[in-house]
C-alpha cells in the first residue's frame, strides 16, 4: 500500500487488522465524537469520513471546533464519547505502544512552524528520525538535504538556523518536516498564515505535490479560502461542533449552502450570525 511507513510492523496484531479492515474503508472515520471543555460543548456528535489518499479541508470559524477535532484525530485530546478509526481501527481503544505507532505513521505541519530555533534546520527537518533514533546524524542530513529539494530549497539552508529564514522558508522548512518521516496522513494547520499571496500559492503547489508523491491521505483547516480551493479535493464544514456540510472544495463559494456560501464568500448577512458575549 503506499505511503504507508515502513517501520510499522505488518507482523503486529494491529497492523494486520488495519491492513485487512483498509480495504473500501475510510482512512479516517469519526462517529457521534463529543467534547465538551467545562460547561462548553465544542465538539456535539461530529461525524466525517475521509477517504485514503485524498485531501480534506475542515472550515469553520473561530471556536466552531475545527482544532479540537484535529487533536482529537492526534489524540492530544481524549473526546467525551464517540469512536475514532484509522484503517478501520478504533484508535481511542488502542493501548499506549500501538497509539504511539500509530503517531510515527502522522505528520503535522502547525500553523506557525513551530521550529526549534536552538537546532539547524537539518536537525528540525529530521528531529522525528533522531529522536526516535530510527536514523543515524549522517543520514540525517542526507535526508534533510533530500525533504529540503522537494520544497523548493537548496541543501546549504540545512545549516541556518530558523531565525535566519523568512517566513516562507520556514513554512517550506516546517512542511520539509512533516514529511521527512513518510507519513500515510498529513494534518496541516492554517498552513498559508502571515504569507503573501504568491508564497501562499506556493505553499499550497509543493504541500499538493509533495501529498501526492507520498500516496499520504490529508487533512488541513484553514481560514483561506483561495488555499481550500487549492489544495483540498473534498471540504467540510463545521458549525457549533457538528459537521454541517461536505462537498468538492471546488464549490466552496457556490455550493448551493447559504451558510457554507456565506463564510466561504465572507459576507455579512447570511444565516451565520457573530453571537454577542454577556
Amino acid at each position: 500500500m503506499s505511503g504507508f511507513d515502513p517501520a510499522f510492523d505488518p507482523g503486529d496484531a494491529t497492523a494486520t487488522s488495519v491492513h485487512a479492515a483498509l480495504v473500501g474503508a475510510p482512512k479516517i472515520r469519526m462517529r457521534g465524537v463529543r467534547k465538551a471543555f467545562g460547561g462548553k460543548q465544542v465538539l456535539d456528535g461530529v461525524d466525517l469520513d475521509v477517504a485514503p489518499q485524498s485531501s480534506m479541508v475542515i472550515l469553520g470559524g473561530s471556536g466552531s471546533g475545527k482544532s479540537v477535532t484535529i487533536k482529537c484525530i492526534l489524540g492530544l485530546i481524549t473526546p467525551d464519547e464517540g469512536v475514532i478509526e484509522i484503517d478501520g481501527v478504533d484508535v481511542l481503544k488502542l493501548p499506549r505502544r500501538d497509539r504511539e505507532a500509530l503517531g510515527d505513521r502522522i505528520g503535522m505541519l502547525f500553523q506557525n512552524g513551530a521550529l526549534f530555533d536552538s537546532l539547524p534546520v537539518w536537525e528540525n527537518v529530521c528531529f522525528k528520525l533522531l529522536a526516535q533514533k530510527r536514523i543515524g546524524r549522517a543520514q540525517a542530513r542526507d535526508r534533510a538535504a533530500e525533504v529540503l529539494a522537494q520544497v523548493g530549497l537548496a541543501a546549504s539552508v540545512g545549516d541556518l538556523s530558523p531565525s535566519e529564514l523568512s517566513g516562507g522558508m520556514q513554512k517550506r522548512v516546517a512542511l520539509a518536516r512533516a514529511i521527512a518521516a513518510k507519513p500515510d496522513i498529513i494534518f496541516f494547520d492554517e498552513p498559508t498564515t502571515g504569507l503573501d499571496p504568491i508564497m501562499g500559492a506556493v505553499i499550497d503547489g509543493l504541500i499538493v505535490d509533495c501529498v501526492k508523491k507520498l500516496g499520504a491521505t490529508a487533512v488541513s483547516i484553514t481560514h483561506d479560502m483561495a488555499s481550500a480551493r487549492r489544495i483540498g479535493g473534498q471540504a467540510a464544514m463545521i458549525f457549533k461542533g457538528r459537521i454541517v456540510w461536505e462537498g468538492p472544495a471546488a464549490t466552496l463559494g457556490h455550493s448551493g449552502n447559504a451558510m457554507v456560501d456565506q463564510f466561504a464568500n465572507g459576507e455579512r448577512e447570511g444565516p451565520i450570525q457573530m453571537e454577542l458575549r454577556r
